[in-house]
Order: C-alpha cells, then structure tokens, then sequence
C-alpha cells in the first residue's frame, strides 16, 4: 500500500493520509526502532507480513476513517485479528514516545487554571 502513496506530492500525501509526510516518517523510524528493540529481546519473534510503512499507513487509516478492522484487513491482505494486533502495536509505540505522547486530562486541567 505504501508503494501507492509514497511518490504522492506532499499536499496529496498529507490530504489523503492525514499527518504531513516528515511527520510520517518520524513516526516510521520511532516504530524502526520499537522494532529492533522487540527483535533483540525476542529474537525468535516470527517476521510481519506488513512492512512498518504499511502498518503506519493501516493505523492511520483506521484512525482517520473509523472503517471496521475487517474491512482494513481486507484492504491489507491479512486476518483482521492481525491488523487489531498491528494497529494497537503502532498505537502503543506511539503514544510511549515523548514527540507523540498525549499529557494526560489531570496535567491538562492543571494547566489551564
């Protein structure tokens, strides 16, 4: 899927994809990382039919449209239970990073008064 939209002009990639695209690939190289850290405790961890451009695109996706997991899974070529478990992975990975960690409604409110 990725092969699709990588060659997009930055105005199409952001209109269709939904986050501008040095901000995608921020996020692909975070979930690189996560990755290889998940590898070097878990060696023997069998390798994603999708690659991590395709999983980000898939979460994005799930994110921005709402469409069911099957429906994505679909799209996707793989069972819905793995695009769950990829989608939830990326979301994970994400949201424990400091660039895209959201503060929690405690710290917001604290702030604001």
């Amino acid at each position: 899927m990725f092969e699709k939209v990588k060659n997009l002009s930055d105005k199409d990639f952001y209109n269709i994809i939904g986050v501008k695209r040095t901000t995608f690939n921020k996020m692909v190289d975070i979930l690189k990382s996560a990755e290889q850290e998940k590898r070097k405790l878990k060696p023997t961890t069998p390798k994603n039919k999708l690659s991590i451009e395709d999983r980000l695109l898939m979460t994005l996706e799930y994110l921005k449209e709402y469409c069911t997991y099957r429906v994505i899974a679909v799209r996707y070529g793989i069972h819905h239970t793995s695009c769950i478990r990829n989608t939830h992975w990326v979301e994970n990975v994400l949201i424990k990073h400091p660039d895209f960690h959201i503060t929690g409604k405690k710290k917001l409110v604290k702030n604001i008064n």
